[in-house]
């Protein structure tokens, strides 16, 4: 017993101290997979806003841009008067009515101010019209009516005219410029006989 006395006993190892670890172990994966998910998290935002990018700058690049509307004749024609000279000395003073179109592709509507439309044959200025100022709708054509006069007293040559009017046809050539592209080009005119 003695013996026994003189040995001291050594307490074992607190079993605290194993769930300590246990516990701080536990700790850190916690936080280490919370540090992942944030990871994760930001990674995800990061690309969300780039593919958004990506979508606002196709948008704009495509849908958003202002394109200029197309100005056409219409190709129903009333004459009010048409007056021609002879073979000998080719003129011809004409007046008529037509529907200007003004095709708007935007996707909105589009403000436009007047502008001239120049009449020109064989690249004479032989009338001119005013289009009137208006709004055309999203995606859609607005109609203007408009009366054209146009004559032969600014040509300075008319050689050709003569042929051109005994086979009743008058070809003439229209452009639009201000807020218009030089796009409206006019051919037609089968002249009453």
């Amino acid at each position: 017993m003695a013996e026994k006395m003189n040995q001291q006993e050594y307490p074992l190892a607190p079993a605290t101290r194993q769930s300590r670890s246990d516990e701080e172990s536990g700790t850190l994966r916690s936080e280490e997979l919370k540090r992942k998910k944030r990871i994760k998290l930001a990674i995800y935002i990061a690309a969300f806003a780039v593919f958004q990018t990506i979508v606002i700058l196709v948008f704009a690049l495509t849908v958003m841009r202002v394109k200029t509307p197309k100005v056409r004749l219409g190709t129903d024609v009333t004459f009010q008067n048409f007056s021609a000279g002879t073979q000998a000395s080719p003129s011809f003073d004409l007046s008529f009515t037509t529907q200007v179109g003004v095709k708007n592709t935007n996707f909105g509507p589009y403000k436009f101010d007047s502008t001239i439309a120049t009449f020109m044959y064989q690249g004479v200025t032989v009338g001119q019209v005013t289009i009137p100022k208006g709004k055309a709708g999203l995606r859609s054509t607005k109609k203007v009516g408009v009366i054209v006069n146009v004559d032969s007293n600014t040509l300075s040559s008319t050689a050709g005219l003569g042929s051109e009017l005994g086979a009743g046809v008058l070809t003439l050539n229209s452009q639009s410029f201000k807020y218009f592209y030089p796009v409206l080009i006019l051919s037609f005119l089968d002249l009453p006989s």
